[in-house]
């Protein structure tokens, strides 16, 4: 038996996406002993992964603190890990792998700059979709990707029958208009219109809500719909996870929350600027689409419903 271990810092979206990455790997190292490298907003989350034996806390400190690297690579050391898959690809994690396996290939540290494909610069490579990165990483590396491309992230989901309770839902859609400050670019701002639409066309049979995170609470004050909250708290990424998985359809800007309803295959839409594409970051599922277009001010509450409707029927 061998120590294996797995690096997947953030983000949300990131952490979902991860999901049937994280199975694989875990499913083809099923006599060794799968650890995993991860951030403290996701700490307690990962805990709950069935597949893993243990979750490792990385601070993520800056690099010029050399007693919190030397304490962090002491901790990752005494596992003696056999193999490492980096799943977050980033500088940071290269730096990682420059002082535990200098030298080594794909065969100890999978990343994709160890199974780049011939011929291909990393610039290119990125180009592809996020999944089918991660499929041509651990195909590289050995493993069978039966989960990779799509991922299932119910095993994150907890029983939320109180706070339905407490808010009496039954059925209901989720939206979420929220996203960074420095991301302005993925936010769609006729929420409200789209509220009214459907409060109106659906005659007020399908409750709206929203579940903001801790930085959100206040800008949900803006938006006309319900506010779900864990005792004047954000819900905690599994509460949201509950909460979406037994909603009617979700309705979000391209942030972490879309990304948990595609993975965990529950229906709704995603709304898609020019910031990127549905393709790169692999949203789309058979109950999740996307709309995209050139300006996000130019899209309309009614082609948004017209999208809803279609799928949701009363």
């Amino acid at each position: 038996m061998s120590n294996i271990l797995i690096i997947k810092h953030g983000s949300l979206g990131d952490i979902a996406q991860a999901s049937g990455a994280i199975q694989d790997i875990c499913e083809n190292h099923e006599n060794d002993d799968v650890y995993l490298l991860t951030t403290k907003p996701y700490f307690d989350l990962f805990k709950k992964n069935p597949f893993l034996k243990s979750v490792i806390l990385d601070k993520r400190l800056p690099r010029y603190n050399l007693i919190y690297l030397y304490f962090l690579m002491r901790e990752l050391k005494k596992y003696s890990f056999s193999k490492v898959y980096d799943l977050q690809n980033s500088s940071r994690t290269a730096f990682y792998k420059r002082v535990l396996f200098p030298k080594a290939t794909k065969e100890i540290w999978s990343s994709t700059e160890t199974t780049l494909p011939e011929g291909t610069t990393k610039q290119d490579f990125d180009k592809d979709s996020v999944l089918s990165r991660f499929d041509h990483q651990l195909k590289s590396s050995g493993i069978d990707t039966n989960h990779t491309m799509k991922p299932d992230f119910s095993w994150s989901t907890v029983d939320i029958s109180e706070i339905k309770k407490n808010y009496e839902l039954d059925k209901y859609i989720i939206l979420f208009p929220f996203c960074s400050p420095h991301l302005t670019s993925k936010k769609w701002p006729y929420y409200n219109d789209l509220i009214s639409i459907i409060n109106q066309k659906f005659e007020n049979k399908l409750k709206v809500v929203t579940a903001p995170g801790p930085d959100e609470i206040e800008d949900a004050k803006n938006i006309n719909a319900l506010c779900v909250l864990d005792n004047g708290k954000a819900l905690n990424i599994s509460q949201l996870s509950g909460l979406i998985k037994d909603s009617s359809f979700v309705v979000a800007n391209d942030t972490g929350p879309a990304h948990i309803t595609a993975h965990l295959g529950s229906k709704g839409i995603a709304l898609f600027g020019s910031h990127t594409t549905p393709f790169k970051v692999s949203i789309e599922r058979e109950n999740f689409k996307a709309i995209q277009a050139p300006e996000l001010s130019k899209l309309s509450a009614e082609k948004v419903f017209e999208r809803v409707s279609q799928i949701i029927k009363f």
